[in-house]
């Protein structure tokens, strides 16, 4: 089945808003914005679907424009139920000049059996800024299926006029590759990604900031890329405990209040 999904951001009077959405079954947005003086536009991604089906094809278009802000927000954690052939899910993202999205969706559950594979391709202008997350989890933990999905592959691909900034592609495949080997998961079951890129000259990507965010009972690793971005990643036992994580910094550069924290910070680990 193809799912499609398109957003398109305007700006009017200094206030960001919806100016078009398409979608098919099973998606639905809900706008959740509460202050009517905040100029951000603030969405939910709905789905009527219990989850990620076998055959099940998504293509979601985002488009902001410039100096427009939105917070991209999903319902619930993504099921990816069992399957004899595949799933795939394609994201374009188009950031203009001084645009900034925020994006940090719930947890990936692969069932057992289940192969899903993501291409995130994301566009950014000058002077924009992007929070980007992603979360993997082992399974239906309690139910028993830890790592017994087939394959999960998520590539995303950031550019900034042609160039390419950054590439992260993760690839889970736990048959052929055991998670608890040296250089995979070590005993954890649950990991995480976060990427922030802002393309503002000299802007201050706050490194160190982002590890004081990080608490001591997550294991992570905060990297400078080559481009104007940097990378966290986050080993731990649940994806909720990931998930707060991330919306923790997500929400202190959104609102700036990131700036305040320095390394003697009381969230440091």
């Amino acid at each position: 089945m193809i799912n499609e999904l398109k957003i398109a951001t305007g700006l009017r009077n200094g206030k960001t808003y919806l100016k078009e959405s398409f979608y098919t079954r099973p998606f639905k947005l809900a706008d959740v914005g509460l202050d009517r003086h905040d100029p951000a536009l603030y969405l939910t991604l709905m789905s009527s679907s219990p989850g990620i089906l076998d055959g099940d094809v998504y293509d979601i278009q985002v488009q902001l424009a410039a100096h427009t802000r939105l917070q991209l927000q999903t319902q619930s954690y993504q099921r990816i139920f069992q399957m004899e052939q595949e799933a795939r899910q394609t994201m374009q993202v188009m950031l203009e000049d001084g645009a900034m999205l925020s994006y940090i969706p719930h947890p990936l559950v692969p069932h057992k059996n289940a192969v899903f594979k993501a291409h995130n391709k994301i566009t950014v202008g000058a002077g924009s800024r992007l929070l980007w997350g992603e979360i993997v989890t082992c399974g239906r933990k309690l139910s028993g299926e830890v790592f017994q999905f087939k394959l999960l592959r998520n590539l995303t691909e950031i550019y900034q006029n042609g160039r390419l900034l950054l590439k992260d592609n993760q690839v889970m495949a736990p048959a052929l590759i055991p998670p608890e080997v040296m250089g995979q998961l070590e005993g954890h079951t649950h990991q995480a990604t976060f990427i922030y890129v802002d393309t503002t000259p000299g802007a201050n990507l706050f490194e160190e900031n982002i590890r004081a965010l990080i608490p001591g009972d997550i294991v992570c690793g905060v990297t400078r890329a080559a481009g104007p971005a940097v990378v966290a990643r986050m080993l731990a036992q649940g994806g909720e405990q990931l998930y707060d994580c991330l919306q923790r910094i997500a929400t202190a550069i959104w609102t700036n209040e990131i700036v305040h924290y320095t390394n003697t910070s009381e969230h440091e680990r």
